[in-house]
Parts: C-alpha cells; sequence; structure tokens
C-alpha cells in the first residue's frame, strides 16, 4: 500500500505523470489499432493473395480467356500473378484429372512470352485512414521501441519508489514518518479547525521529493493549492544533499502565488547561497517547532517543523537535511470574513 501511495505521489510530478501519459497513449493505441479497429485491405494485388487463392485467380483467368478471348486482358490478369505466375501454371497443369488440359496448354502458349511482372501492377490501397504493409510494420516496431523507451524512463524517475530485497526505499521512509506524526489540534488552543490538514516528510535520498495538495471548501470548491519541494542543494554526488526546500500557497483570487524558502543554518548564512535563492521568495531559516505564515487574498497557511535532523558528513554542519516533517494547516484569512 505504502508503494501504491509513494507512487501516486511521484505521478503528481508533470515529467512523471507525462511519462506514463504517453506510455499508456502507445498501449492504448496498439490495442486500438489491432484488436478494435484493425486495418482493412483493399484492392490488393493477386501476388499477394494465398496460394491456393492464387490458383483460384489463375484457373478463374483461364476460363474467362476460353469465354471472351481477350487476350490483353488475359496477359495482364497473369502479369498481375507475379513471379510465382508459371509454377502455379505448371502446378494446375500437373493436378490429377485436371480438365480442360488443351485450355491450360493453349493459355501457356499465349502467356509463355510475356515475362510475369513486365506491367505495373496495381498498389494495394488500404481503407480508411491507412498506410501500406512495410509503413504499418514499421510505425508498429517504432511503436513498441518507444514504449520499452517510456518504461526504461518511467523506471529510473519511479527507481527511488521501488523496493530492493526488502529495503525501505527514502520516500517509503518519508510516507511513514508522515503517517506517525502526531497532528496539531488547533481547537485546544481556541483556534477553528482549519480547512485542510497535512504532514508531509522529506527523508536524504528522495531526490525527487516534491509534494502538493488541493484545497476545497466544505461544499466540494475548489479553492487553491499547497505544496512543499526541494529548492537547492549542496555539495555533489547521490543522494543530493537539499539544503533549502521551497513551500508556496496558491489562490485561486490571488493573481500571485506566495512562496517562502526554509533554508538550513549554513545555508541562511552563506551569502551566495541566499543571493541564489531571493529570486523565489522570502528566505528563512529552518528550526524544529518554528512556524511560518503564508498568507494570499484569501487564505492563510501556517507551516510548522514538526522533526528536524541535519545529516552529518564532510559538509559543514547544518548544511543539509537528513530529514525534515513539515505540518501544514490552511485557514481562510481572518480579515477577509
Amino acid at each position: 500500500m505504502d508503494l501504491v501511495n509513494s507512487l501516486l505521489e511521484k505521478l503528481k510530478n508533470p515529467v512523471a505523470a507525462a511519462i506514463v501519459a504517453l506510455a499508456l497513449g502507445f498501449i492504448f493505441g496498439l490495442v486500438w489499432g489491432w484488436g478494435i479497429q484493425p486495418v482493412e485491405w483493399v484492392d490488393a494485388a493477386p501476388e499477394l493473395l494465398n496460394e491456393n487463392y492464387q490458383r483460384d485467380y489463375l484457373r478463374m483467368t483461364i476460363d474467362s480467356f476460353l469465354t471472351n478471348g481477350d487476350t490483353a486482358l488475359a496477359t495482364q490478369r497473369w502479369q498481375s500473378l507475379g513471379a510465382s505466375a508459371p509454377q502455379l501454371l505448371q502446378d494446375i497443369g500437373n493436378e490429377p484429372g485436371v480438365q480442360n488440359k488443351t485450355a491450360i496448354d493453349a493459355f501457356g502458349l499465349l502467356v509463355g512470352t510475356a515475362a510475369p511482372g513486365a506491367l505495373e501492377q496495381p498498389e494495394a490501397t488500404p481503407s480508411d485512414n491507412t498506410t501500406s504493409s512495410s509503413t504499418q510494420y514499421f510505425l508498429i516496431g517504432l511503436g513498441i521501441l518507444a514504449v520499452f523507451a517510456v518504461g526504461f524512463f518511467a523506471f529510473r524517475l519511479l527507481r527511488p519508489s521501488i523496493s530492493k530485497g526488502g529495503e525501505t526505499t527514502p520516500a517509503q521512509q518519508a510516507a511513514h514518518l508522515s503517517q506517525s506524526a502526531e497532528q496539531t489540534d488547533y481547537s485546544e488552543m481556541g483556534l477553528a479547525t482549519p480547512i485542510t490538514q497535512s504532514m508531509t516528510s522529506y527523508v536524504v535520498g528522495d531526490d525527487l521529493y516534491d509534494e502538493s495538495f488541493s484545497i476545497e471548501s466544505q461544499a466540494g470548491e475548489f479553492m487553491g493549492e499547497y505544496g512543499v519541494g526541494i529548492s537547492d542543494t549542496i555539495g555533489v554526488g547521490d543522494p543530493k544533499k537539499v539544503t533549502a526546500l521551497e513551500i508556496w500557497l496558491f489562490d485561486k483570487n490571488d493573481i500571485k502565488t506566495a512562496t517562502k524558502v526554509l533554508m538550513s543554518d549554513h545555508a541562511f548564512n552563506d551569502p551566495d547561497i541566499r543571493q541564489r535563492l531571493e529570486a523565489k521568495g522570502e528566505l528563512v531559516v529552518i528550526g524544529s517547532q518554528k512556524q511560518i505564515m503564508l498568507e494570499t487574498e484569501t487564505l492563510q497557511l501556517l507551516v510548522t517543523v514538526a522533526d528536524l535532523e541535519y545529516g552529518s558528513g564532510p559538509l559543514p554542519p547544518s548544511s543539509y537535511f537528513d530529514r525534515a516533517t513539515l505540518e501544514l494547516a490552511i485557514w481562510p484569512r481572518s480579515d477577509k470574513g
């Protein structure tokens, strides 16, 4: 169940959603093209028919020649059988109990000087919106390759959420932390019940961490969205060393999205990192149990840092997060009624 929830969360990422949609589109196209509305061929040349049907066609050609004596038509029909025509004529003549042996020999004399395929063969034309057989097979092969390519990139993208050998992935660890974290009972603090209240966790190694939540009124009316994602990293190598998280609040009644960047102690005091992140929003140093408020035209988002632990290693102290759990609660702005 945790894996399913983790995959659903990954689909909130536009790139992941696009890859999955593309894969499903190819699969649906193949099912539709081969099962629901397969290609139908019309006006196929006789040389493309099954050998048994080619013999029947040649027999009818001989019978027609005996009836109307049209040598030009008979020759054209003979040539439409392609390179296999002489062998077909020989097979017909050698069949046990064959009738009209004389007619077959006469027809052989007629076409004996006409090389099979000398005339341009009518092209097989597919019915509605179809292509030639070679093009069809090419497109099918291209589609199969595309599905494999999409599957490969989807695996690479979703790999952090897939367990190996029973190990718990960072995304699963984060989901467990969020589920086990105790939410604040704001009514005990004399505050109104939030419109929506969520817990989200980041664990080092979850390089695609990006969560978003919808805001809806009690009547089900869409009011906006809010979320948290990786804003900046420090150092090199895998996994990423996240040094700042970006929190945002979108209000459908506001033309501007409110954004704040929660920075590690080291990042907040590093002039170069501060300068790099100033364009993303207001910079705030993170701290355990610290509360940060975001406001839009009609909404308020209160972020509480429920849990925080810095990573340790060769990087500067307090420079990147080993884990962080945030509680996010939404209210309507009190001064907006």
